[in-house]
């Protein structure tokens, strides 16, 4: 781990930078150091197998052109914008924008103006390791849909990691604002090849301000080698809307921080999860939803099937602060493991400091239920098949909250072939 980190100091004193922000940055996460299963909230993700080894944040692709237009045919149905993102590095010449520029603006977010410097840093937290460290290298874009707009095509991220030659480090920072009484749907989907191991630490800040609704979807169905770090900050205005739903499917080692503050009245958020491990993987989520104002409401909704010896976590945490009086707060983790040696650790959790308020929360672990199972099998459908058929029904009501139809079938279509 500490070769690791001066490799980090080394990088980081390349980039030359005059940001105080980065600076600051960095100095908080050599303070920090990576977290250790000492940390509670890591307390079952344990980090030291992954920096035993080496990163590049500099790691090349051969691929060609057209072998990545050959992975973004399964966009051929959606009329979308589509950025594409190589190892870390936006690729214009590959994305495709169809939206009007007045609706939808991109831009570097190296190039500071007036909305990143007023909203970059200003969420996620701070105080966390992988967040202060994207912080100090972030790289990535500024995106944001114009007040009034109600953007028809959806914004695609597709994030493709290629560890043919070695194991790349990507350190990706996306800062997203919807102005006022916008709409717009983000999908963010995570896909890799080659046969070395990678390392994403991934922030994403988005502002929702008031009256605006987002769709926020986040995909990963990535390679046997691929490890994950993702932090998704959400903060809702008044009157403001905002889903989230993370499908995570393949990856090493996955950890998903989903932060959500409803800060004015009359706000909805929406938190949908599945996640289905098998092999040796591991898969960890940690949300926490922070009803800031009164009047507001939230509903969460995750689901675990754990296969083999995979392991998963799911801690999700509810904050209803002093006066936010009139607040409506559900949870619920429901987990099936289909292997004695798959283990599930899940800890839901309620802070309430209102006191006219209605919030529950609830888990479930178990095994497939037999009875249906020899109910369908003496029904005549071999037991394959309905062991599929059952397993889509436990997950069907987090599939059935999907509102995109191109997400609905790409993940049916990669939970099939999953389950196969």
């Amino acid at each position: 781990m500490d070769k690791f980190i001066e490799y980090l100091e080394s990088e980081f004193e390349k980039i030359q930078t005059e940001s105080e922000v980065r600076k600051q940055a960095f100095e908080d996460f050599k303070s920090a150091g990576f977290p250790t299963t000492k940390h509670e909230e890591w307390k079952y993700t344990n980090l030291k197998n992954v920096f035993q080894n080496s990163f590049d944040s500099h790691a090349k692709s051969d691929l060609t052109a057209e072998e990545i237009r050959s992975q973004l045919a399964i966009y051929q149905a959606v009329e979308a914008n589509i950025l594409v993102f190589l190892n870390g590095n936006y690729l214009p010449e590959l994305s495709k924008i169809v939206s009007a520029d007045k609706d939808l603006h991109i831009q570097n977010l190296s190039q500071p103006n007036e909305i990143s410097q007023k909203h970059f840093a200003k969420y996620a937290p701070a105080h966390e390791a992988f967040v202060a460290l994207n912080t100090a290298f972030a790289n990535g874009l500024l995106l944001k849909i114009s007040k009034n707009t109600v953007l028809e095509k959806p914004i695609i991220f597709h994030f493709l990691n290629d560890s043919t030659q070695a194991n790349p480090l990507l350190q990706v920072r996306n800062l997203i604002v919807l102005e006022k009484s916008s709409q717009a749907t983000i999908i963010e989907n995570f896909v890799s090849i080659g046969q070395n191991l990678s390392l994403s630490n991934l922030v994403s800040e988005i502002i929702v301000e008031e009256n605006a609704q987002l769709d926020h979807y986040k995909l990963q169905n990535e390679g046997e080698n691929a490890i994950h770090v993702g932090t998704t900050q959400i903060e809702i205005a008044q009157n403001g809307k905002a889903s989230n739903t993370t499908i995570s499917l393949g990856g090493k080692m996955i950890r998903n921080n989903l932060n959500m503050v409803l800060n004015g009245e009359n706000c909805e958020a929406y938190m949908n999860g599945l996640y289905m491990p098998n092999g040796n993987t591991h898969i960890d989520n940690h949300t926490a939803v922070d009803h800031a104002k009164p009047n507001s409401y939230s509903n969460e909704l995750y689901k675990g099937v754990l296969a083999d010896k995979s392991t998963g976590v799911f801690n999700g945490k509810i904050f209803v602060r002093k006066d936010a009086q009139k607040t409506n707060a559900f949870q619920s983790n429901k987990n099936i493991l289909l292997s004695e040696n798959a283990s599930v650790n899940t800890k839901p959790q309620l802070e309430i400091w209102a006191n006219d308020v209605k919030c529950s929360h609830g888990c479930t672990i178990g095994a497939l239920d037999e009875e249906p199972l020899f109910y369908l099998q003496s029904r005549g459908i071999p037991k394959e098949k309905a062991r599929k058929m059952l397993l889509f029904a436990f997950v069907g009501d987090v599939l059935d909250r999907l509102k995109s139809d191109f997400v609905r079938n790409l993940v049916n279509d990669s939970i099939e072939k999953k389950l196969a």
